[in-house]
């Protein structure tokens, strides 16, 4: 999946020699690019990378929060209790972040503090997921073109949480109560990534229709490739060593889950879209507890799976490409195929 052209990037203030970071005074904090520059959201995986290499720990002075882009370091800082949420991002305080598909709901934390759900999905609605997907899919089908996130991606995880017996239709009531279901813009933008990077790779997909096992693979390696959420918001309630240097104790941490996600110190050519690969990892996809990890995880497996049997020859649209756009959330805004 193509993004906008990099440019706009502005120079570090400082010089990026690699040392420790003092803690205790504001004079020692080093001063590197801001994620708030217009560069950085057109090209976040360039911005990333030269976070990565040249500032593993940086101070954002416009956004007021240390920058962390390295795998070691991201992971640590979404689980070690040495961190903690935000006030306004919801995320507990001295528990695991809010991370990919998850609102950080209560039910989907570690049983030692929370009770935990199975992350199962009722069978009614996984009848209600396929029989969607598929009359989205036959829908669409008749036509000469579409846009799969106006058309599908959109409306799939919508009527997932609407109750059909409600009288409401699409938007209606939850059948969960869980707080992670409700917002169903993540779980659109994951869907529209994933058929983003399966159009780009024809053999897989033609692979895909005859082995749809493969489909689950192929939704962590998108989860990873292109994550929905970018940047999660944390703050350390104690001093903390990472790779770059040390944190102070109550500083705001930005971290850059998107950078982590693409780290070739963690992932063999981390910028290719991969369901084969060896070091497939879900430690950024989200807790396995989450019902909306579960349930976006159906969606993706039934909704591909109505697709290819309703459009065997669905491929680009002449002359198109996708581009992801955003910066705290990020994926493509259209795509256009031919269904037939």
């Amino acid at each position: 999946m193509q993004s906008d052209a990099p440019r706009d990037i502005p120079a570090p203030t400082t010089s990026p020699e690699p040392r420790a970071l003092a803690t205790r005074s504001a004079r020692s904090r080093r001063t590197g690019p801001s994620l708030l520059a217009r560069g950085a959201a057109r090209d976040p995986y360039r911005f990333y990378r030269m976070l990565r290499e040249q500032y593993p720990l940086s101070y954002d002075a416009p956004l007021g929060a240390w920058l962390i882009s390295r795998y070691d370091d991201v992971t640590a800082a979404l689980a070690d209790p040495r961190f903690t949420g935000f006030p306004h991002d919801g995320a507990p305080r001295g528990g695991p972040a809010p991370l990919g598909l998850c609102h950080g709901s209560p039910r989907c934390l570690p049983a030692d503090r929370y009770t935990v759900v199975t992350g199962t999905v009722p069978g009614g609605l996984a009848e209600r997921v396929e029989r969607t997907a598929y009359v989205l899919a036959r829908r669409i089908a008749r036509r000469p073109r579409a846009d799969l996130v106006e058309e599908f991606c959109r409306w799939l995880p919508a009527a997932s949480g609407a109750d059909p017996d409600d009288g409401e239709g699409v938007g209606a009531p939850a059948v969960t109560d869980s707080p992670c279901l409700r917002d169903t813009a993540l779980r659109r933008t994951a869907l529209a990534s994933l058929l983003a990077n399966l159009l780009d790779e024809p053999d897989l997909l033609a692979a895909l229709r005859v082995e749809p096992a493969l489909t689950g693979r192929a939704w962590t390696e998108s989860l990873r490739r292109d994550p929905p959420v970018q940047v999660v918001l944390r703050r350390t309630v104690a001093e903390v060593t990472l790779s770059g240097g040390t944190l102070p104790a109550r500083a705001p941490v930005a971290c850059l889950v998107g950078a982590a996600a693409r780290d070739p110190g963690r992932f063999a050519a981390p910028d290719a879209f991969d369901p084969f690969r060896p070091d497939q990892d879900r430690a950024l996809t989200g807790p396995p507890g989450c019902p909306a990890v579960a349930l976006s995880r159906l969606e993706a497996e039934r909704g591909l799976r109505a697709l290819l049997d309703a459009m065997p020859r669905l491929r680009w649209d002449e002359g198109f490409r996708p581009a992801a756009t955003g910066l705290l959330t990020r994926g493509p805004r259209s795509l256009l195929v031919r269904p037939g």
